[in-house]
């Protein structure tokens, strides 16, 4: 369940960062009952960029898919293999 906390806990800093690691997802800040700001640990960050990346590296394979850009693996081996002198 996502934590929702209001903007005067950021004065709470390091309870603040222990609930973003624990929690190990975003936490939402709120300004006047409206969302403001999103705020997590490092380590979320970063996972959530890796899967971004993964994500969009799917999605071009996908894309290289409809287009018919994709050729046969031991023909891309084989083409690897000559280009490298293996």
């Amino acid at each position: 369940m996502p934590q929702i906390i209001p903007i005067r806990d950021l004065k709470k800093t390091s309870e603040l960062s222990e609930l973003c690691r624990k929690v190990k997802e975003p936490v939402f800040i709120t300004k006047n009952g409206y969302g403001d700001m999103v705020i997590m640990s490092m380590e979320t960050y970063e996972k959530t960029m890796l899967m971004n990346d993964i994500y969009k590296k799917l999605d071009e394979a996908e894309q290289s898919i409809d287009k018919g850009e994709v050729m046969d693996g031991f023909e891309s081996l084989r083409k690897t293999r000559e280009k490298y002198g293996l």
